[in-house]
């Protein structure tokens, strides 16, 4: 990686380490981003911030895909998700408190989580791999963070700044995939009982499915392939709600049940 990414990388990492956010990246990681590829420079940034946490003792347990939504898509300007790592040190019982140092400008949203049984090693996929591969869905929660000032992000800054991602939170209750219409699951997210957040699984790329063929594909061409065992993240199912102080959050969604994030007053 040259010296500008880099230097990129060592701002995310200050950033993370003391909670004191910085000021956009992009314009830094176009600069030294090789033969015009913004991108790829970006995912070189965030797989150098992954590699810091795996030196560090860190453990990674899965993936999480952004940018679902093809609203937010347009917002930033692009026609695809992104990914980011998720590490054991990342997740959070349901209705365990979380320790508002933890969080740097939160958010939240409602997600449904694929857990792997096999690998996908291929370089394309077919939802009916994905089916096959999938060992359960759970009901999920994802906390995004930004390490990113006032969350003033396009593409490059979230790529690099692991997609944006905090922290997540899993049910307990294991549902087969034949037992679900993923696309059908509607949510309903409530703060202490108000309404803040609907939507449904086909709100991510119509089906979370198809974000989850569009990552394995992804991740096998980087010569990371997704493997049995791994938590995938597989997007929000409507709007993400900025969190304060002493929120509880309840999610309910239709055929995996209830989960719930809990914030320190």
């Amino acid at each position: 990686m040259n010296p500008t990414l880099k230097a990129v990388a060592d701002l995310l990492w200050s950033a993370e380490q003391t909670g004191e956010a910085v000021a956009p990246v992009r314009e830094q990681i176009e600069q030294g981003a090789q033969g015009g590829d913004v991108l790829q420079a970006a995912y070189q940034v965030q797989q150098d911030l992954t590699q810091r946490r795996l030196d560090a003792g860190g453990r990674l347990v899965g993936r999480k895909i952004g940018l679902t939504s093809v609203a937010v898509q347009r917002q930033l300007g692009v026609d695809s998700p992104d990914f980011g790592a998720l590490f054991a040190d990342m997740a959070v019982g349901d209705g365990e408190e979380i320790a508002w140092p933890r969080l740097q400008q939160p958010k939240i949203e409602a997600e449904i989580a694929l857990v792997l049984g096999r690998d996908l090693p291929h370089s394309r996929h077919t939802v009916a791999d994905l089916i096959n591969a999938t060992a359960y869905a759970l009901p999920a929660l994802e906390v995004v963070g930004s390490r990113i000032r006032n969350w003033d992000i396009r593409l490059a800054d979230t790529v690099a700044d692991n997609a944006s991602s905090s922290l997540f939170v899993l049910g307990t209750r294991p549902v087969k995939l034949s037992r679900l219409e993923l696309a059908d699951c509607g949510m309903v997210m409530e703060r202490r009982g108000d309404q803040v957040s609907v939507g449904a699984g086909s709100a991510c790329l119509g089906n979370p499915l198809n974000a989850a063929v569009w990552l394995a594909n992804v991740m096998a061409r980087m010569g990371t392939p997704l493997r049995a065992g791994d938590v995938l993240m597989t997007g929000a199912l409507g709007p993400m709600v900025p969190v304060q102080r002493g929120d509880v959050f309840t999610a309910h969604i239709e055929g995996l049940g209830s989960i719930r994030a809990v914030f320190e007053r």
